[in-house]
Protein backbone atom coordinates (compact mmCIF):
# COMPACT_ATOMS: atom_id res chain seq x y z
CA UNK A 1 0.00 0.00 0.00
CA UNK A 2 3.10 2.58 0.89
CA UNK A 3 4.14 2.37 -2.87
CA UNK A 4 0.68 2.94 -3.80
CA UNK A 5 0.98 5.77 -1.79
CA UNK A 6 4.29 6.99 -2.81
CA UNK A 7 3.34 6.48 -6.77
CA UNK A 8 0.56 8.90 -5.99
CA UNK A 9 2.23 11.96 -4.22
CA UNK A 10 5.23 11.54 -6.48
CA UNK A 11 3.40 11.86 -9.85
CA UNK A 12 1.11 14.52 -8.60
CA UNK A 13 4.40 16.60 -7.37
CA UNK A 14 5.43 15.83 -11.22
CA UNK A 15 2.46 16.73 -12.69
CA UNK A 16 2.49 20.23 -10.58
CA UNK A 17 6.12 20.53 -11.83
CA UNK A 18 4.87 20.34 -15.26
CA UNK A 19 2.03 23.03 -14.50
CA UNK A 20 4.05 25.33 -13.14
CA UNK A 21 7.27 25.18 -15.18
CA UNK A 22 7.44 28.04 -17.60
CA UNK A 23 10.14 26.49 -20.24
CA UNK A 24 8.98 25.48 -23.74
CA UNK A 25 9.39 21.80 -22.63
CA UNK A 26 7.35 21.32 -20.09
CA UNK A 27 7.41 17.89 -19.10
CA UNK A 28 11.08 17.89 -19.04
CA UNK A 29 11.48 20.96 -16.97
CA UNK A 30 9.17 19.63 -14.78
CA UNK A 31 11.11 16.81 -14.11
CA UNK A 32 14.16 18.28 -13.89
CA UNK A 33 13.08 20.86 -11.36
CA UNK A 34 11.75 18.26 -9.09
CA UNK A 35 13.93 14.88 -9.39
CA UNK A 36 16.48 16.36 -7.08
CA UNK A 37 13.66 16.56 -4.38
CA UNK A 38 12.13 13.18 -5.10
CA UNK A 39 15.47 12.08 -4.63
CA UNK A 40 15.60 13.52 -1.37
CA UNK A 41 12.63 11.69 -0.51
CA UNK A 42 13.55 8.66 -1.77
CA UNK A 43 16.17 8.44 0.27
CA UNK A 44 14.87 9.17 3.47
CA UNK A 45 12.09 5.89 2.79
CA UNK A 46 15.21 3.99 1.97
CA UNK A 47 17.55 4.79 5.10
CA UNK A 48 15.06 4.10 7.02
CA UNK A 49 13.54 0.35 5.57
CA UNK A 50 16.55 -1.15 4.09
CA UNK A 51 20.02 -2.31 5.40
CA UNK A 52 23.04 -0.65 4.39
CA UNK A 53 23.68 -3.49 1.92
CA UNK A 54 20.64 -3.07 0.10
CA UNK A 55 20.85 0.82 0.55
CA UNK A 56 24.05 0.38 -1.91
CA UNK A 57 23.16 -1.61 -3.92
CA UNK A 58 19.69 0.42 -4.63
CA UNK A 59 22.50 3.56 -4.94
CA UNK A 60 24.32 1.68 -7.70
CA UNK A 61 21.43 0.59 -9.39
CA UNK A 62 19.96 4.09 -9.36
CA UNK A 63 23.44 5.36 -10.86
CA UNK A 64 23.17 3.14 -13.39
CA UNK A 65 19.41 3.99 -14.60
CA UNK A 66 20.47 7.67 -14.46
CA UNK A 67 23.13 7.28 -16.63
CA UNK A 68 20.58 4.97 -19.44
CA UNK A 69 17.87 7.42 -18.71
CA UNK A 70 20.70 10.54 -20.40
CA UNK A 71 21.98 7.75 -22.99
CA UNK A 72 17.96 7.26 -24.10
CA UNK A 73 17.34 10.80 -23.93
CA UNK A 74 20.73 11.62 -25.89
CA UNK A 75 20.18 8.71 -28.12
CA UNK A 76 16.57 10.15 -29.25
CA UNK A 77 17.59 13.53 -29.59
CA UNK A 78 20.71 13.38 -31.83
CA UNK A 79 19.39 10.41 -34.09
CA UNK A 80 16.09 12.42 -34.54
CA UNK A 81 18.27 14.98 -36.88
CA UNK A 82 18.81 11.72 -39.20
CA UNK A 83 15.42 9.62 -39.33
CA UNK A 84 12.02 9.74 -38.48
CA UNK A 85 11.11 10.47 -34.53
CA UNK A 86 9.38 7.41 -34.52
CA UNK A 87 12.38 5.28 -35.66
CA UNK A 88 14.19 7.15 -33.57
CA UNK A 89 12.17 6.20 -30.45
CA UNK A 90 12.53 2.79 -31.91
CA UNK A 91 16.59 2.77 -31.96
CA UNK A 92 17.10 4.98 -28.99
CA UNK A 93 14.99 2.26 -26.71
CA UNK A 94 17.07 -0.53 -28.47
CA UNK A 95 20.57 1.37 -27.17
CA UNK A 96 18.88 1.82 -23.59
CA UNK A 97 17.43 -1.84 -22.98
CA UNK A 98 21.02 -3.35 -24.27
CA UNK A 99 22.77 -1.05 -21.88
CA UNK A 100 20.64 -1.75 -19.09
CA UNK A 101 21.22 -5.22 -19.67
CA UNK A 102 25.43 -4.84 -20.08
CA UNK A 103 24.84 -2.77 -16.74
CA UNK A 104 23.50 -5.96 -15.42
CA UNK A 105 25.92 -8.22 -16.27
CA UNK A 106 28.87 -5.43 -14.96
CA UNK A 107 27.27 -5.07 -11.74
CA UNK A 108 26.48 -9.05 -11.51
Amino acid sequence: MGYVIQFIIGGSVMLFATLLSQSKYLFLSGIITLLPILTLLNLRLQLKNMSAEDFHETQRNGIFGAIGMVILIVGIYVLSGYMKPSTAVIVGVCVYVIYMFGSKLIVA
